[in-house]
Parts: structure tokens; sequence; C-alpha cells
């Protein structure tokens, strides 16, 4: 004991206040190397070069528009017909036919892509894996035009057929029917081509590689331990993929999906080759004549004027906006899904 009553030895206790700064607090930094500064300047820069090119075309788009969409007002989005030598024109039919291919492409690229997916992650081996993969991603790099032409010299011919049973078998349903101005049915083959339905299915076997990595990718991310916790459960591997595999990558699914929607909204040559341009919303999907943006503007640009250039570009700005709402959105599901999750151990 000391004098104060206190054993020898024990600490007093801390009887400063908490709003007395703690003497010779130590503190912690960071140096980074002169490669990891240059590599981050450098992914700053490359994310900011493209940021600002993006803006830098919707600013493009917005300013050309400008003398046409300040003539059209908001009649521009409602009005079918293109004539802009008469001041009447307006993006509704052609944004129709632009939806309605897109639509068409994912209702046949949805399925092949998700079962193109579940067989590169799920069934088959490794080395087989490799060259599917390969395979797939170089579908990808295969030029519009070819698709184009393989579209109007082979698929239509042998879709035709297709479209004559689907009108005869199932035309009671309005978007299927296939009929002249006084509502009687067609039955010249000649009425079921250059159709939403042909260039639908073109552009959906072009998106199909997109959708397919995005969904594989997020297919191979689900988890071992969740993997092999439904086999020991008794699972069969139907059974594994149908419990673990898809609830895990529903993100991936819906976000290739979406940014397969994007591609499909802005495919140009390969429609343009196949379609018959018109300017009225046409509900029959397998009837001859519908119609695109990106067709639009390339059939015009080389003969427009310059009020006529101007209202090219309201209608690709329309476009832009369209894609560039859809591709966000597609990667803030992906980013969000679950597919990036680690199994619990």
């Amino acid at each position: 004991m000391n004098a104060g009553g206190s054993p020898v030895g024990l600490l007093e206790p801390d009887r400063r206040t908490p709003e007395e700064p703690v003497e010779h607090r130590r503190r912690l930094s960071t140096r980074h190397s002169l490669g990891d500064r240059i590599f981050r300047r450098a992914a700053f820069g490359a994310g900011s070069v493209t940021v600002l090119l993006m803006l830098a075309v919707g600013v493009f788009l917005l300013l050309r528009a400008t003398d046409a969409l300040r003539v059209a007002g908001w009649s521009f989005l409602t009005e079918q017909q293109w004539s802009p030598e008469t001041a009447t024109f307006g993006v509704a039919a052609i944004l129709f036919g632009t939806v309605s291919i897109a639509l068409i492409a994912l209702v046949e690229s949805v399925p092949l892509s998700l079962g193109t997916a579940l067989l590169l992650s799920e069934v088959v081996g490794a080395k087989v894996k490799g060259f599917l993969v390969s395979l797939v991603d170089l579908m990808a790099a295969v030029p519009s035009i070819v698709f184009g032409l393989w579209g109007v010299y082979f698929l239509q011919g042998a879709i035709i057929p297709v479209s004559e049973w689907i009108s005869t078998s199932f035309g009671w349903i309005p978007i299927f029917a296939v009929t002249d101005a006084d509502g009687l049915p067609f039955t010249e083959a000649s009425a079921f081509t250059s159709s939403a339905f042909i260039a639908g299915i073109v552009v959906g076997f072009m998106v199909v590689p997109t959708q397919t990595s995005i969904m594989r990718e997020a297919f191979s991310r689900a988890p071992i331990g969740e993997r092999e916790g439904a086999y020991a459960l008794g699972a069969t591997r139907l059974g594994m993929i149908r419990t673990v595999v898809l609830p895990f990558g529903k993100g991936g699914i819906i976000g290739g999906t979406m940014l397969g929607l994007g591609r499909a909204l802005g495919e140009t040559i390969a429609v343009y080759m196949i379609i018959s341009p018109i300017f009225t919303v046409n509900w029959q999907v397998l009837k001859t004549g519908t119609n695109s943006v990106s067709a639009l503007i390339a059939l015009r640009y080389g003969e427009a004027s310059e009020f006529g250039l101007s209202a090219l570009m309201a209608a690709g700005l329309v476009l832009f906006v369209v894609t560039l709402v859809i591709n966000f959105t597609a990667s803030s599901i992906v980013a969000r899904s679950r597919s990036g999750a680690e199994s619990d151990d």
C-alpha cells in the first residue's frame, strides 16, 4: 500500500475526460508506389474519357436535333408519318417497329441463351467447354451484314411457311393475323416477306452470344458449397440447377436479357436489308412492312436535307435515350444480383 491507501503496483484509472486528446496516437498511412499511382490515374482517365464520349454523343444529337424538335414539338413522339419536308414527322411508327423487332428477338434469344449458358457452365466437360465458349464468342464477331444476307437469301424462304402456319392456326390473335385493308386474310406468300417477325428472328441470333456470356458468368459464380449441399441432400443435377444455379443467377438472366434488348434496339444493317419500310403502326408482325429507327437513318441519311437531317438526329436521340436507360437498368441489376455472393462456411 502506498501513502494514499492504494495498492502498490496497480495502475491508476484513466481520469481524463473524453474531450481530452490522446497523446502520441499512432497514425497509419499508405504510400502508393509509382506503378500504383500511374495505374490509378490511367484507369481513372480511361473511365472519364468513356463517360465524356457518351455525354458528347448525347449533346451532339441534342444540338443537331434542336431545329426539328422545335418544329415538331411533343407531336414528334405521337406522329406516325415521316415527311420533314411538310413538317409532318414523328417516331411513333418507327419506334413501334423498333420495339416489336427487339421483343421478337428476345422471345427467340432468351431460351437459346439460357440453354446454352447452362450447357456451358453445368453440363459439358472442361475440354469441350473451352471450345464451345470460343465458338459462341466467335459468333459475336460475325458482321451484321453477314446475318442480313443470311436472313434475306436463306432464312426468309424457310420462315414463310412457318409464318403462314402461325397465321392460319393463331390468326384469331390480332398480332398473328395477316389481313388486307378490308380485313380479309391474305393467302399469297408475298404477304409474309420482309416482316418484323423475320427481322426479329435474325436479330435474335445476333444477340444470343451477348446474353449467353452474361448468363454463363452468373451461373459459374454459384457457390460450390450450395452445389455440394444440394447433392448431399440427394438432388440430381437437374434438381441442383433448379434449386441453386437458377435462383443464384437470376440477376444475370435479367441483366443479360436487358443487355440483349439494348443491342437489338440498335441493330441497323441486318434489319435494313430485311424489312420493307412503312410509316404506319403495323400490329400484324407476320405481315410485310415495318420499320426501325436505325434502319430509317440508314435509309434517309444520304438524301436528307438540312432540316431532314435534323429530324433524323432527333430520331437517333430518342433511340439513344431508350438504349441508355435499358443498359443502365441492366447494369444495375447485374451489379445488385446475388451472382457475386460467397457461400456461407
